[in-house]
């Protein structure tokens, strides 16, 4: 340890300079002198080796105030380093190297150690005698200060040997932080190189996958450019995966399927179980997996128009193939939403046909227009009207009318208007096929369908329409309310096609019923509405009874009230017949409608 010796050699030096620090001559025999200096320089010495194997800058100052009681009768107050341009207290002295006495209070240390200015000096205790300040320097750079304190100054011999031990502290002490430094830039080089190397992994597989989200870009534009539609996405998954792949729409019905596996029943899911995994999957914007398959949306402005399926039951499939799935569930919501799109304005086209040709259209135009949307104006034609109990007539109504029509061969315009579904229909429909097929798909049979006249030209079908809505009326006024009715079948129920504007109508019903319904706006009863159940039961006592919610007995006597009030006969087969059609046309004419609750009988 060259830097050792020299710091050793220069004390020694030092000592023996006349008229310095350590010039004075020995107090007690030379020989003895030599070897008790010889010794503590040797125990130095082996304090110094012990300081630079390794040891951190607080062992190597704990060692250094260890020592110092050790050279004479100093003791150690503690070890001050310089930290940025400041003395602070980095070391105190342990209860060995104290002995009996407690540590000795050094006011203001930081300004103390400042004013030396650099060289060893005199510092001063709050109790009193002998405080000095040995440097901890490393070639000339001062690195802090070994503060001892004494009764009284120590001989000449001691005080050397504390300079002997301040100056290989101070070597010491560099060597430690060099050590420090350079195990702090060995961990620095070693973070470095492993984060290169990380980075270097995570560049070969970003280029991976880079190269692999590509390819999935190529084959999905593939498709788009062929314009294959839902089988051609499900062909490019298949094939990007590897994975059996299925397209549904929103309800799990099976749109396209590419790749082998066990064959599809084409069943529908149980709707439960499938609104719950549309709505795990809207949670999360990542395909989710469920019963064996990894399944993602296919959403356009928030709205699920499909779904696609990766048959995986082994559950093989990592981010390669959740980024396929990802960017072919966009390519079959761009898909989805145009063909929708195409639909809509094909469907606002129709329903602008059918407008325009109930109230009477311009006639070229609309067979131009009728040949746009692929039905064909020319020959007969039927107007149907559709309507169905507590439905309104929203987009599930008017598709529920659509899938029916189309499920029967029907080849139809389809509009709304009011509460109502209205078919331009090319031919006559089926007697009760439409009705059947439209409860089918409602699942309820509450409604009524109402067939207008043939239209042999374009400018009967106002007429038709019209017709139509007549025979929707009188089906839902009569007994059963629910089924088909065709205008052609009206019979009797024609006379009324122009309403109330028929005098001789009203003059027919006023003669016939003037004097029940005068009583029953007078008494507010119901007996006019009475005698329309009764013939509409064909006179059956219990039918009748059951209709009007009422008793038999009551029944009964509202019958002999209508007999006593109208002066007719029930039992004489003319007043009968004129009777049961004037309650007829009264039903149909709307009266019943505004015929209010039975208050009294």
């Amino acid at each position: 340890m060259p830097g050792m010796a020299d710091d050793v050699a220069g004390a020694a030096d030092q000592s023996y300079e006349p008229g310095g620090l350590y010039s004075h001559a020995p107090t007690t025999a030379p020989a003895t002198w030599g070897r008790r200096q010889l010794a503590s320089l040797y125990n130095l010495f082996a304090l110094a080796m012990t300081m630079f194997d390794g040891r951190s800058g607080e062992e190597i100052l704990q060692l250094a105030m260890e020592e110092v009681p050790r050279l004479g009768g100093c003791r150690p107050e503690g070890c001050y380093l310089l930290r940025d341009g400041h003395f602070a207290l980095a070391a105190s002295p342990g209860v060995e190297s104290l002995g009996s006495h407690p540590r000795q209070d050094m006011p203001e240390p930081a300004d103390q150690l400042a004013a030396l200015d650099g060289e060893d000096g005199a510092v001063k205790f709050a109790e009193g005698g002998w405080g000095w300040a040995a440097g901890l320097r490393c070639a000339d750079e001062l690195r802090g200060y070994l503060v001892v304190s004494a009764p009284k100054p120590p001989p000449d011999d001691e005080h050397f040997l504390l300079y002997a031990l301040a100056r290989p502290t101070g070597a010491a002490l560099s060597n430690a932080d060099a050590r420090r430094r350079d195990r702090e830039y060995a961990r620095q080089l070693f973070r470095a190189i492993e984060e290169r190397d990380a980075v270097n992994e995570r560049l070969t597989t970003l280029v991976a996958e880079l190269e692999g989200q590509r390819t999935v870009h190529d084959v999905l534009n593939r498709t788009y450019i062929a314009d294959e539609g839902e089988a051609g996405i499900a062909d490019a998954v298949h094939e990007l995966t590897g994975l059996p792949t299925r397209i549904e729409d929103r309800f799990g019905n099976l749109i396209a399927s590419a790749g082998p596996g066990p064959a599809e029943t084409g069943d529908k899911p149980d709707p439960s179980q499938r609104e719950q995994l549309m709505r795990a999957a809207l949670r999360d914007v990542t395909p989710v997996r469920r019963d064996g398959r990894l399944v993602g949306l296919a959403r356009h402005h928030g709205e699920v128009l499909g779904a696609i399926a990766l048959i995986d039951p082994a559950g093989a499939a990592g981010s390669a193939e959740e980024f396929a799935l990802g960017h072919a569930c966009t390519a079959l919501a761009l898909e989805l939403a145009h063909r929708r799109s195409l639909a809509e304005v094909e469907l606002r086209m129709r329903r602008e046909l059918v407008d325009d040709l109930l109230t009477g259209a311009d006639e070229g135009g609309a067979y131009a227009r009728a040949e746009a949307v692929g039905h064909d104006l020319h020959g007969p034609q039927h107007v149907v009207v559709v309507q169905w109990q507590a439905t309104a007539a929203d987009d599930r109504f008017m598709a529920a009318v659509g899938r029916a029509a189309q499920g029967l061969g029907l080849r139809s315009l389809l509009a709304r208007r009011a509460d109502m579904a209205v078919l331009v229909v090319r031919g006559k429909p089926r007697d009760t096929g439409l009705y059947e097929a439209v409860a089918e798909e409602l699942g309820s049979h509450q409604g009524a369908v109402g067939i207008g006249s043939p239209c042999e030209t374009m400018a009967d079908i106002p007429h038709s329409y019209d017709k139509a809505v007549r025979a929707l009326n009188v089906r839902g006024q009569s007994q059963p309310p629910h089924g088909t009715t065709a205008y052609e079948e009206l019979g009797l129920y024609r006379i009324l096609d122009r309403g109330n504007d028929s005098h001789d109508v009203q003059l027919f019903v006023r003669e016939w019923l003037g004097p029940l319904l005068d009583y029953d706006h007078a008494h507010h009863s119901d007996l006019v509405l009475t005698l329309t159940q009764y013939f509409d039961h064909g006179g059956n006592y219990d039918e009748t009874a059951h209709a009007l919610a009422v008793h038999r007995s009551t029944l009964r006597y509202r019958l002999q009230r209508i007999r006593e009030v109208s002066g007719r006969r029930l039992d004489d087969v003319d007043s009968r017949f004129n009777l049961q059609v004037a309650t007829r046309i009264w039903k149909v004419s709307g009266f019943a409608a505004e015929a209010g609750p039975t208050r009294r009988s």
